[in-house]
């Protein structure tokens, strides 16, 4: 047709840019990408461009485009145009049909589709046809209309490859934590058992489940302690208890003799004692007291610590004369007394084994003091080792010292002199106490 200027676009297969990953796909002028159905849509210019044609030419759509076509053409009947505007003349009469070019144009699917036996935009599954680019380190995903290459758990992509991660390094594990190729693995110290998760570490109450110790077990966080009863020792492998010999620690703990048994000990005392309610000291059984001894009628008990003694009657030897039970007497009408003690008075005492010194033991002193007299005290006989001496305390008195320590048993006789002296009447005499000292064989 002369006059008619006709623009008809041409049509093009839509290009698909595809890049490693997920694709975009892109249709060419004159067609829109419509997102749901995955399809290129003809876009209506004569709607959307301004003016797409000017003067009398009038805008038909087109599939990919449009055309400009007069507007008094009887083929194309716009449909922006009034039927009843008088702006231009009525058409003229029909004429003959020109003869235009009719395009058809096959469906194109974006990229990642594909056409299904329907006829529809199927989404391509590059994973299953091992059309992907993923790396051999790599897993494929598939995604709508492509994919993705990503990493098995325990690793991570860095720079297209999978690197194994250090979980250890995070601490994914409480206590002990080892790395292995996309994994850990963890453990716990000695003590602990791993707990469910996989990941903590829980106490293992060792008393309970195995109790290692031969008497009382204490579970502690980790590990566990043994102990002992009173009486046992824990041994060096921090386990087994043994039995403390208590006897071994000091010589104090009883006051005779210790007695160590399983866990604990106990005290004895000798024969002539018995055991306190402190359950370590001893304490003399006075057997005269409660008669519980063989001493004849004639002869006198007398205790002393653990024993007795049973006394005969004292017995006044010539030219002595017996006053009393206990006193002799030399009379001064006798010749044979001249150089003899006046009196002998017979003691007896009792001491302990190694009492300590020095020590006061026994007093002595004249019962009759006579004008201008004078007294003399001392240890006339019995004192071979020098155990003891006199200690003048008064006038007429005088006390026994002892200075050395006397180990028992023993008996020890000593005679302690008095002498007096009288120079108003030119007198010297003496008077000795026989002093006989039974010491006992244990110092209580």
């Amino acid at each position: 047709m002369q006059g008619l200027k006709r623009i008809l676009t041409a049509f093009t297969l839509a290009i698909c840019l595809s890049s490693p990953g997920k694709a975009q796909q892109q249709c060419t002028n004159g067609f829109d990408l419509d997102r749901a159905s995955g399809q290129c849509l003809d876009i209506d210019e004569c709607r959307t461009i301004p003016e797409a044609c000017r003067g009398d030419m009038v805008c038909v759509n087109q599939n990919g485009g449009y055309l400009c076509v007069p507007r008094t053409n009887p083929v194309y009947r716009s449909p922006y145009l009034n039927p009843y505007s008088n702006i231009y003349p009525p058409p003229p009469a029909p004429g003959p049909v020109p003869n235009y070019p009719t395009v058809t144009r096959p469906l194109i699917c974006r990229f990642g589709f594909q056409l299904d036996e329907n006829n529809q935009c199927a989404d391509v599954d590059e994973c299953a046809s091992d059309s992907h680019q993923c790396n051999p380190t790599q897993i494929c995903i598939n995604t709508e209309g492509g994919y993705t290459c990503s990493c098995t758990e325990g690793y991570w992509l860095l720079e297209g490859q999978c690197l194994d991660i250090d979980e250890c390094r995070y601490g994914y594990c409480q206590q002990l934590c080892a790395n292995v190729p996309g994994s850990y693995s963890c453990t716990c110290n000695p003590g602990f058992t791993l707990n469910e998760d996989g990941r903590s570490c829980q106490d293992v109450n060792e008393c309970t489940t195995e109790n290692p110790c031969t008497q009382t077990c204490v579970n502690t966080y980790g590990s566990f302690l043994c102990r002992c009863e009173p009486g046992y020792e824990l041994e060096a492998d921090g386990v087994n208890c043994s039995d403390m010999d208590e006897c071994s620690f000091s010589e104090f703990l009883c006051q005779h003799e210790c007695v160590n048994g399983p866990g604990s000990y106990y005290c004895i005392c000798p024969s002539g004692y018995n055991l306190l309610d402190d359950s370590r000291s001893c304490q003399d059984i006075n057997e005269c007291e409660i008669r519980n001894f063989t001493c004849t009628p004639q002869q006198t008990c007398f205790n002393i610590p653990g024993e007795y003694k049973c006394l005969d009657p004292v017995r006044c030897e010539e030219p002595y004369i017996q006053i009393n039970e206990n006193r002799c007497m030399c009379p001064a009408e006798n010749a044979g007394c001249r150089d003899q003690p006046f009196t002998i008075l017979y003691r007896v005492m009792d001491m302990v084994s190694g009492r300590s010194v020095p020590s006061d033991i026994f007093q002595m002193q004249a019962t009759t003091r006579y004008p201008g007299a004078y007294y003399i005290f001392q240890i006339k006989s019995g004192n071979e080792g020098r155990e003891f001496y006199m200690r003048q305390t008064g006038p007429i008195s005088a006390t026994l010292v002892m200075t050395r320590p006397v180990k028992g048993p023993r008996t020890i006789q000593l005679d302690l002199e008095m002498i007096t002296v009288n120079t108003v009447i030119n007198f010297r005499g003496s008077s000795v106490i026989r002093l006989r000292i039974y010491v006992s064989q244990y110092s209580f």
